[in-house]
C-alpha cells in the first residue's frame, strides 16, 4: 500500500509565501513593484527553495500568475542570500539574472533559457569569485548580442533597427572556483577552447552537441578532470586518443542520438579496451547509440552459460572483461550490446527489459528529450502488454519527464499513453493520493499545452482513471474548463468528443451545487447544447447525444440558474426536436425527461413549461414504457410539479387540468412498486414539498409513490436520508390530513413502517 506521508512544513509554506506574496514576505510599491519587508532577513537555504519553487510554479501551474519583478526580492544580500539556484525555460530574461548579481552564487543551472542575451555573459562575470559549478545547457541565444543599427529614413521608419551578432570575446578568465561546467547545445560558431582554457581547476565539462575536430586543449586537465560529457559529437581516433589520455576520468559519455544520420564514427573494440586499460578510475560510461564495427561480445553459447552476473569476468563484452569491479553505471541503449546476458555494472540502460527501460527515462530526461521520448514509448509498450514490475518508479519517471519537457509534444504523446496504463486500477492501491494529484497535474498540463489529437485524447483517457469528481476536486474548475474547450469546436475528433463529455458528465454528477452554479456560469449549458444540436443536424443519436443529455440532466439538479440557462438557450426546443428525430431512443428519453424534472422543480420557470405542445407531449409520455419505469416516472414528476401551482397556473384549455390528472393517476397505478431505480437522489427536498398540501392529491401521491418504492428497495441508502432529512414527520401529517386519498394514506404509512424498521434493526446492529 502507499503511503501518503503530508508534504513537509518547508514545502507547504514555500508554495503559501509564492501564492501569497503581498500578504507574507512583500508589499507593493506604488503598485506596482514587489519590495520584502524591511525587517526580513532569510538564509540561503529558504531563498533558494523559494527562487527554485517558483520556477516549477510558473512551469507547472496556469493558475499560478509570474511577478515581472520577483527576482528583485533577491536584489540585496544583506537581506536575501542565494547560493544554488536551477533556473529554466524562457521564464528567466537578461534582467531577472542582473536583479540578483551581487548575490555570491555557488551554483547555477540555466537549461534552455532561450530568452537570455549576452547580457547576461556579463552578469556571469559578477559571480566568478564563488561560483563552483555553471551550466549554460540549451542556453541558445546568451552567445548573441544585438547590434543597433537605428537610423531613421525620409518617411521617419527605423530601418534595420537591430541584428544579432555573435559574442567572441567572452571567457572564463578569473573564474579561479569553476569545478563543473556544462556547455552543452550552445551557439554554433562559439570559440569553446578559448572560453574554457583559464578554467585551471576544472573537474567536469559536458560539450554534448557540440561538434569540434580537435579536443586536444582537454589534457591541460588530465590530471584532474573525472567527468566528459561529448553526446552527439561526432568522434574520430584523434579524439579517442585525446580522451584516453585523461586517466582520472570517473565519467566518460561519448553516446549520440542513433536516429541522427550524419556520424561516421564506429566504435570498435580495441577503443572499448583502450578505455578499460587508460582510465583505471571509471566508474560510468555511457556509449548509447552507437553502431559496433566488430564484434565485441563472447559467442552466444558462452554468453548463455549460467545467471546473468556483473562479474567483469564473465562479461559477455569481450573488452569488460578486463576491468578491476564492476561499473556503477553503463549506458547501453539502443545497441545490441543491452541484450547480452552478463553485462558488468550494477545500472544498465537499454532496452532490453523493464529495469533497463527505467535506467534510461532516468540518465536521460533532463537533456536528452529526443531519447527519453523513445525510451517512454517502450514502457509504454511494457505497461500495455505486460504488468510492469517497478509501477511508482515508472510513474514518478514519466511525471518528471513530462514536467521537464512541458512543450516537447513527442514527449507529451509518449508520456500521456503511458500514464494511461500506469495509472489504471491494477496499480491503484499502491500509488498515494499525492502522486496521482502530480499524475492530474501533467494531465492537465498537457491538455493546455497541446490541442493536437493524441495528447488530448490520452490526457482524457487517463483522467477516466481516477475517481471522479472526488479525486479531481482539487483542480475542479481546471478541469472543467479545459473539457469545454475541448467541445467548443462541435466537429472535435469523436472518440476525444465522447470521453470528454462523459468527463463533464462524471464531474457534475455527486458535487455541490456551487460547484454546478460556477461550471455552468463557464458556458456549460451552452456547451452541451451545442453537441446536441449537431447531433440532431447529423441525425445521429450516440454515446454523445445520450452523455450530453445526462450531463444536463446533472448540473441543473437543484440548481436554478443552470435550468434557468437551459430554457433560456431554447433547450426546449432541442427537446421536441430530439422526441421527434429518435423516437425509440429510451435511454435519451429518461435523461431528457430526468432534466426536465429538476427544471419543473423550480416554480419561477414552471409557467415556460405551461404550454399546449409541451403539457400534451409530457402527457403522452405518461404512457412511455421505455427503460422500464423510468420514462413515465419522470413525466410523471414534471407534470406533479406543474400540478402542484394549482388550478389558477393551468392557463391552457387543452389538454385539461382534469385530463391530464387522470392520465397521472392511471400511470401511477400501472407502475411496479418494486422497480430498481436508473436514478440517485441527493436529497428528498424536492419530493418533500409535495407532501403537505391539498391542492393536488395526485401530486401527493406521486411523491409518496416515489418515497415507498426507494425505501423499500433501497432501505439502506434512503431509509437515513428519508429520516435525515425530516420526511417522516410530513408523512404523519398526509396519513391525518382529511383530503388525503385512501391509498395514498396506505402507502404513506408502509413508508413510515419500513424506516421504523429499518431504525430498529439499525439499534440491534450497534447492541
Amino acid at each position: 500500500m502507499a503511503t501518503d506521508s503530508p508534504e513537509s512544513l518547508m514545502t507547504i509554506c514555500t508554495d503559501f509565501c509564492l501564492r501569497n506574496l503581498k500578504g507574507t514576505l512583500c508589499y507593493l510599491l506604488d503598485n506596482e513593484v514587489l519590495k520584502l519587508h524591511p525587517d526580513i532577513f532569510l538564509p540561503s537555504e529558504i531563498c533558494d527553495r523559494l527562487v527554485n519553487e517558483y520556477i516549477e510554479l510558473v512551469n507547472a501551474d496556469s493558475g499560478f500568475e509570474p511577478h515581472e519583478s520577483f527576482f528583485t526580492l533577491f536584489s540585496e544580500p544583506q537581506s536575501t542570500r542565494l547560493t544554488r539556484l536551477h533556473l529554466r525555460e524562457d521564464i528567466v530574461q537578461d534582467q531577472d539574472l542582473e536583479a540578483i548579481c551581487k548575490q555570491d552564487l555557488v551554483e547555477l543551472y540555466l537549461t534552455n533559457c532561450e530568452r537570455l542575451t549576452a547580457k547576461s555573459l556579463q552578469t556571469l562575470s559578477h559571480f566568478k569569485s564563488t561560483l563552483v559549478s555553471l551550466s549554460l545547457f540549451g542556453c541558445s541565444n546568451i552567445f548573441y548580442e544585438e547590434e543597433n543599427l537605428g537610423r531613421y529614413n525620409d518617411t521617419d521608419c527605423l530601418v534595420n533597427p537591430s541584428r544579432q551578432i555573435l559574442s567572441r570575446d567572452f571567457s572564463f578568465q578569473g573564474f579561479h572556483h569553476l569545478r563543473f561546467l556544462n556547455l552543452g547545445c550552445i551557439t554554433k560558431g562559439v570559440d569553446v577552447e578559448m572560453m574554457v582554457r583559464p578554467l585551471v581547476c576544472l573537474k567536469a565539462l559536458n560539450l554534448s552537441g557540440i561538434q569540434m575536430n580537435d579536443i586536444s586543449f582537454l589534457t591541460q586537465w588530465k590530471d584532474t578532470m573525472v567527468s566528459l560529457v561529448l553526446y552527439n559529437m561526432d568522434l574520430s581516433e584523434e579524439h579517442i586518443r585525446v580522451i584516453v589520455q585523461l586517466h582520472k576520468l570517473r565519467h566518460l559519455d561519448i553516446s549520440r542520438d542513433r536516429l541522427s544520420s550524419y556520424y561516421k564514427f564506429k566504435l570498435t573494440r580495441k577503443v572499448l579496451s583502450l578505455f578499460v586499460q587508460n582510465l583505471e578510475d571509471l566508474v560510468s560510461l555511457d556509449i548509447s547509440g552507437h553502431m559496433m564495427l566488430e564484434n565485441c561480445a563472447v559467442s552466444k553459447m558462452d554468453d548463455e552459460l549460467g545467471p546473468s552476473s556483473t562479474d567483469p569476468s564473465k562479461s559477455s563484452i569481450t573488452p569488460f572483461r578486463c576491468l578491476k569491479k564492476p561499473l556503477q553505471f553503463l549506458g547501453l541503449f539502443e545497441t545490441s550490446l543491452c541484450r547480452l546476458t552478463h553485462i558488468p555494472a550494477y545500472k544498465v540502460s537499454g532496452d532490453k527489459n523493464e529495469e533497463q527501460v527505467l535506467n534510461a527515462i532516468e540518465a536521460y530526461t533532463e537533456h536528452r528529450p529526443e531519447i527519453t521520448s523513445r525510451a517512454i514509448n517502450l514502457l509504454f509498450d511494457i505497461a500495455r502488454i505486460e504488468r510492469c514490475n517497478q509501477p511508482l518508479r515508472a510513474l514518478q519517471l514519466v511525471i518528471a519527464a513530462l514536467k521537464c519537457h512541458k512543450y516537447d509534444k513527442t514527449i507529451q504523446v509518449t508520456g500521456s499513453a503511458a500514464l494511461f496504463y500506469l495509472t489504471n486500477s491494477d496499480y491503484r492501491s499502491e500509488q498515494s493520493v499525492r502522486l496521482r494529484r502530480q499524475v492530474i497535474q501533467v494531465v492537465l498540463n498537457g491538455m493546455e499545452s497541446y490541442q493536437e489529437v493524441t495528447v488530448q485524447r490520452n490526457c482524457c483517457l487517463t483522467l477516466c482513471n481516477f475517481g471522479i469528481p472526488e479525486e479531481l476536486e482539487f483542480q475542479y474548475h481546471r478541469v472543467n474548463e479545459l473539457l469545454l474547450n475541448i467541445l467548443i469546436p462541435t466537429r472535435q475528433d469523436e472518440s476525444i468528443q465522447r470521453i470528454a463529455v462523459h468527463l463533464c458528465n462524471a464531474l457534475v454528477c455527486q458535487v455541490d451545487n456551487d460547484h454546478k452554479e460556477a461550471v455552468g456560469k463557464m458556458g456549460f449549458v451552452m456547451t452541451m447544447l451545442k453537441l446536441i444540436q449537431k447531433k440532431l443536424q447529423d441525425k445521429t443519436c450516440d454515446q454523445v447525444m445520450e452523455f450530453s443529455w445526462s450531463a444536463l440532466w446533472n448540473i441543473t439538479d437543484e440548481t436554478p440558474d443552470n435550468c434557468e440557462m437551459f430554457l433560456n438557450y431554447s433547450g426546449m426546443k432541442l427537446f421536441l426536436d430530439c422526441l421527434r428525430e429518435f423516437p425509440e431512443k429510451q435511454e435519451l428519453h429518461r435523461n431528457m425527461l430526468g432534466l426536465l424534472g429538476n427544471v419543473a422543480e423550480v416554480r419561477e420557470l414552471r409557467p415556460q413549461l405551461m404550454t399546449s405542445q409541451f403539457i400534451t407531449v409530457f402527457s403522452n409520455l405518461l404512457d412511455s414504457k421505455a427503460d422500464g419505469i423510468e420514462v413515465s416516472y419522470n413525466a410523471c414528476g414534471v407534470l406533479s410539479h406543474i400540478m402542484f401551482d394549482g388550478p389558477e397556473a393551468w392557463f391552457i384549455l387543452e389538454p385539461s387540468r382534469q385530463e391530464v390528472e387522470e392520465r397521472m393517476w392511471r400511470a401511477i397505478q400501472s407502475w411496479d412498486i418494486s422497480s430498481r431505480r436508473n436514478i440517485n437522489y441527493r436529497s428528498f427536498e424536492p419530493i418533500l414539498r409535495l407532501l403537505p398540501q391539498n391542492v393536488s392529491t395526485v401530486s401527493q401521491h406521486w411523491a409518496t409513490w416515489a418515497l415507498y418504492n426507494l425505501v423499500s428497495v433501497y432501505p439502506d441508502k434512503y431509509c437515513p436520508l428519508l429520516i435525515k432529512e425530516g420526511g417522516l414527520p410530513l408523512l404523519v401529517d398526509v396519513v391525518n390530513m382529511p383530503t388525503t386519498r385512501q391509498e395514498t394514506k396506505d402507502m404513506a404509512r408502509k413508508v413510515l413502517q419500513h424506516c421504523g424498521n429499518y431504525n430498529e434493526e439499525s439499534m440491534d446492529t450497534l447492541l
